[in-house]
């Protein structure tokens, strides 16, 4: 690969000069600037960008880091963010893997937005500590570097269960996201709570892990299982559209038999008959707040505790419930 020094012996000057032309700097003449730049043409020079981000220590360039590109949820938080730092001249890069970490601590991002649940939180601490600002979208860590930008997880699944309960439900099934996941602990802990004030439902937990496999999973479950009307409270869009999957292949009718409320509100929720009932949010609203708060941390401006707000949306797959059986 071409180097500067390679320019500078090619045009009979010092390496410091090709750097004054190649940067735009004043103290080389512009006679002297487009001969040198003539030459680095000529050579196909390509510029280093990281050894350049080193000397200015600032990239205007934003990482985010996502462990699943074909995940619903990402592509409108992505656009919320991607539209706030363009309008600040930042640019946005996407990233996914564990080889994409190292990223950060080589200087290419100025800052770092983390949504992959994969990425350990050790790391996240230790680039922190060595100055890094980060955003985390999936957990809560304290450090001043770093700061979290959370989606109201607990309102959201009090407001499922309460409105399943308010439809006269009293046999309950949750079908929960992975045991390590944060907004699945989140929602668990909110269900459990509420559940609590209610003592006469008959409330069953799932394992699943967010796919819509574990969705017709938990479908084949309450199948072998069903003996009368009841509600199910999937984590996440994606499970409960699973179990549509499964259940439309058999009589029982959602929203008569089975009253399934998701999480999520993601497009296809709207479309799949009938309408899911789910708990909704504005992904691109999430994605424009992580992003100001990012800028605010790497311009040492003030940064606020953030809940992304949820809120119920209702569609055709819950009905009404039997009182008659409490």
């Amino acid at each position: 690969m071409v180097n500067i020094k390679d320019i500078a012996q090619k045009a009979g000057v010092s390496i410091s000069t090709v750097s004054y032309a190649l940067n735009g700097n004043t103290r080389v003449s512009e006679k002297t600037r487009s001969r040198i730049l003539a030459i680095a043409n000529e050579l196909n020079y390509i510029p280093n960008a990281a050894g350049r981000n080193l000397k200015k220590k600032e990239t205007e360039v934003i990482g985010a880091f996502i462990n699943d590109y074909t995940a619903p949820i990402f592509g409108q938080i992505l656009r919320g963010m991607q539209e706030t730092l363009n309008a600040n001249n930042y640019e946005l890069v996407v990233c996914s893997g564990k080889k994409s970490h190292r990223f950060i601590p080589e200087r290419m991002f100025d800052g770092a937005v983390i949504l992959d649940v994969s990425f350990p939180s050790e790391k996240i601490m230790e680039y922190a500590s060595r100055g890094h600002k980060m955003i985390v979208l999936d957990r809560e860590l304290e450090h001043p570097n770093i700061h979290p930008v959370l989606l109201d997880n607990q309102k959201g699944a009090k407001l499922a269960i309460e409105y399943l309960i308010k439809k006269g439900h009293h046999k309950l099934y949750i079908v929960k996201g992975p045991e390590d996941n944060y907004d699945n602990r989140k929602r668990l802990q909110s269900v459990r709570q509420a559940i609590s004030h209610h003592f006469h439902v008959d409330y069953t937990e799932i394992s699943g892990n967010f796919s819509k496999e574990s969705g017709r999973r938990a479908a084949q479950q309450i199948i072998r299982e069903y003996r009368e009307p009841v509600a199910v409270f999937c984590f996440n869009d994606e499970m409960a559209i699973g179990m549509y999957h499964d259940l439309l292949k058999t009589d029982l009718r959602i929203g008569e038999h089975i009253h399934i409320i998701g999480f999520d509100n993601i497009e296809l929720s709207q479309y799949i008959q009938p309408t899911l009932t789910t708990i909704g949010y504005s992904r691109q609203h999430w994605g424009k707040v992580a992003a100001e708060q990012l800028l605010n941390m790497i311009n040492d401006q003030p940064v606020k505790e953030n809940l992304i707000n949820v809120r119920l949306i209702e569609g055709n797959s819950v009905g009404e419930g039997s009182l008659d059986s409490f």
